[in-house]
């Protein structure tokens, strides 16, 4: 590991210990400022590979994930409360200090998305939707004006938050719908939708992740495409990182690394359209990007501008 890198994850174990002793994750001064320094640590483009960092650096690291993925949960919380307040909510998503992001950050998926599906979806399922819907929103908003979203998520509480944002709305109340359940116990309704997305923070560590993978090949329509969340370099430190080897039963499309201030980067696969073994039937990988290690990495947007 080099100096650089060295440097780098002791600067990231120093805001985990700074965090872990925090009382509460919810949002406040001292929680928006570690966590702000904690993003910018991050940021910045870093070859370094978390997979490879010894086993003290790889735990901390699975519990830092777990800490931004609570604090990002209340932060969501508390601004979905907020906007709530308002009486028609989707006036004023611009209070939330990371709408830009989900602008570009859907902007993004949506061109990701364009050049790999033949038609305009007429469902779409998004998986770990959660109290402030951002994604759904601005794709229904901008880019998918015709889709419905299908929003899951396991929190009823954050369920009733979001739809709530959309109520109001004529057009989103009837587009945007909101199931309460666990993902791992939707089988046959995932035939029915087009693409699914899978949000960063459901499956909060490989193994978790690999298994809803497995489960949405299981049901998934053949053909269907499944949109990821990952994370590269010292963004690994904040998000669970997709390996394109574990996406077994689909074929990898396209993968982007943002180097800005979207932190994800998007992963696009598509169910394989044969018939192949089922998964419970113990037989092992079904199948795999034959190179993984090739695949190609580019940017969709070099030609795009964003309008905020």
């Amino acid at each position: 590991m080099g100096c650089q890198d060295e440097l780098l994850v002791e600067k990231v174990c120093e805001m985990y210990e700074k965090i872990s002793r925090l009382e509460s994750l919810k949002p406040s001064k001292d929680v928006n400022m570690l966590f702000t320094q904690l993003v910018r640590t991050c940021m910045p483009p870093s070859p370094i590979d978390v997979t490879k960092l010894c086993k003290r650096v790889q735990e901390m690291r699975s519990k830092l994930i777990r800490l931004c993925g609570e604090a990002e949960g209340l932060l969501e919380g508390h601004f979905s409360t907020i906007l709530g307040s308002y009486e028609n909510p989707l006036d004023h998503l611009n209070l939330f200090p990371y709408y830009s992001n989900y602008l570009k950050l859907s902007l993004l998926e949506f061109t990701l998305l364009s050049q790999n599906c033949t038609h305009v979806p007429s469902k779409i399922a998004f998986v770990g939707s959660g109290p402030l819907p951002l994604t759904s929103i601005v794709l229904a908003s901008y880019h998918l004006t015709t889709t419905t979203f299908h929003n899951y998520d396991i929190d009823p509480a954050a369920n009733s938050m979001a739809a709530h944002l959309v109520s109001s709305d004529p057009d989103f109340s009837k587009r945007m719908l909101f199931h309460t359940t666990d993902i791992m116990n939707v089988t046959n309704e995932l035939k029915e939708y087009d693409v699914v997305y899978l949000a960063a923070l459901v499956g909060m560590d490989k193994e978790e992740k690999i298994q809803v993978m497995d489960h949405l090949v299981k049901y998934m329509a053949p053909g269907a495409l499944l949109m990821l969340r990952s994370a590269h370099g010292a963004r690994a430190f904040l998000y669970p990182v997709i390996d394109p080897c574990d996406l077994r039963g689909f074929e990898v499309l396209s993968i982007f690394h943002p180097t800005d201030e979207v932190i994800n980067s998007v992963v696009v696969a598509r169910k394989f359209p044969m018939h192949v073994h089922s998964l419970d039937q113990g037989l092992g990988p079904m199948i795999l990007p034959s190179k993984c290690s090739e695949i190609q990495v580019f940017n969709p947007l070099e030609e795009l501008t964003i309008e905020e």
